[in-house]
């Protein structure tokens, strides 16, 4: 069995003097494992996302990480981008800190945005992007490095419905591909099931986990999934353990 990719044990935060953000939470993920969190507003969802990255330490407990530097990607609501440069350059950026020539980088860059459906758009700067767009472009430069650990935190929120649901199969179909344990967090319930193979639902803050639920059906979705009898079923389990966990921290 191939290690863990990364696993949170007790993991505590404090912001402040006593004010617990998260924890103690508990998280394991096995390589190309997708894990969607959900939960309330303010319950550490990104807390938790920040540590899987190394971008935060815990005030308490353990995170154990086997990826390496530059086997991790996060991509963030916002896309991120740098504005002066085009969206060829933005995704061969972390090749070319990574110490990857310039002009391997750039072809590297090319074939991911041609992945994701931008390959007419290379020479693009973000202010002439759409948001579905430059989400796109955020995507590429986060698998251009074929990361083993996809963090995503809620990267379509800001987005319409039509095109949020035509990025998550962007995302499952490059998954594929690709293998990442992916980490996605969302406050929707019905993306969350979409997206995952395991959902982690999270109480109201400090966050705990209120239960976890395996969501069975072929990956990536098939045509017509969303109106399955056992995606509505998954919908309404999760939805009710959402709603005890608010309740029983309220």
């Amino acid at each position: 069995m191939e290690p863990l990719v990364a696993e949170l044990t007790q993991v505590e935060v404090e912001y402040g003097k006593g004010q617990l953000a998260l924890g103690p939470f508990s998280l394991s993920l096995a390589p190309g494992e997708i894990t969607a969190l959900v939960g309330p507003s303010g319950c550490g969802k990104s807390t938790a996302l920040r540590l899987l990255a190394g971008l935060e330490e815990p005030t308490r407990g353990e995170v154990r990480r086997t990826a390496r530097r530059g086997e991790t990607s996060v991509v963030f609501q916002a896309p991120t981008l740098a504005p002066w440069l085009s969206a060829r350059d933005n995704v061969a950026l972390p090749l070319e800190l990574s110490g990857l020539p310039r002009g391997q980088a750039r072809g590297r860059a090319e074939a991911a945005l041609a992945r994701v459906g931008l390959a007419g758009a290379i020479g693009a700067r973000p202010a002439q992007l759409s948001g579905g767009m430059a989400m796109r472009v955020s995507l590429a430069r986060a698998l251009v490095t074929e990361p083993r650990l996809l963090l995503l935190d809620e990267p379509f929120a800001a987005l319409d419905e039509i095109t949020r649901r035509a990025l998550a199969d962007d995302v499952l179909q490059l998954w594929a591909e690709l293998k990442p344990a992916i980490v996605f967090v969302t406050h929707s319930v019905e993306e969350a099931v979409y997206m995952a193979s395991r959902v982690v639902v999270l109480t109201r803050g400090p966050g705990r986990i209120g239960g976890e639920m395996a969501i069975a059906g072929p990956t990536p979705r098939p045509t017509g999934f969303r109106t399955t009898a056992g995606f509505r079923s998954a919908v309404e389990a999760v939805s009710t353990v959402l709603a005890k966990g608010m309740e029983a921290a309220a």
